[in-house]
């Protein structure tokens, strides 16, 4: 087996919090999402929440459009 050394590629998706419960349909199904956490939809029009604290910690915000 060969062993690489890989990084991620940086892909830009839309984040928006929500103020509500939301039931949010994912690749893996059907996941919770609480208020103040944050809905992503990436590229391909997928969707999946992140609790706020990991938000913050491994997204950077690029644009807001309030």
């Amino acid at each position: 087996m060969k062993t690489l050394k890989a990084i991620k590629k940086p892909i830009t998706v839309k984040a928006e919090q929500t103020d509500e419960h939301k039931d949010i349909q994912t690749l893996e199904g059907t996941m919770h999402a609480n208020p103040g956490d944050y809905i992503i939809t990436g590229p391909g029009g997928e969707q999946w929440p992140v609790k706020k604290e990991i938000f913050e910690k491994t997204y950077e915000i690029i644009e807001d459009k309030g």
